[in-house]
């Protein structure tokens, strides 16, 4: 992933708006180019932080956009492990299939 395409996923990023596969090109992206993580820094504490102190609250942007990070490979490691889940299922489905098919080829 290039850079230029990172950046125009942070918005959707923070939006909790990628696909699975975005998501987990997006992440690998930010934890090795220091530049885009920068970038995602600066949108984060713009949009989460203007929006607190039009509210009034006190916050720790910086531990939030961590926590935010954390939970996106968490949840990239369960829609992986569901997309796992989803081929072996569509592989039992096929597996059934044959052996009905041959079943009724054999008692027909």
């Amino acid at each position: 992933m290039k850079c230029k395409d990172a950046e125009n996923m942070i918005p959707l990023f923070l939006e909790d708006d990628l696909d699975t596969e975005d998501l987990r090109e997006f992440m690998e992206h930010i934890n090795k180019c220091e530049e885009c993580k920068e970038e995602l820094t600066i949108q984060f504490l713009v949009l989460e932080g203007l929006a607190r102190l039009e509210a009034g609250n006190v916050f720790d942007l910086k531990s939030e956009l961590e926590l935010r990070m954390e939970e996106a490979v968490h949840a990239l490691r369960v829609r992986e492990s569901m997309q796992w889940f989803l081929y072996a299922l569509d592989g039992l489905v096929v597996v059934a299939a044959v052996t009905l098919a041959a079943l009724l080829i054999t008692i027909g």
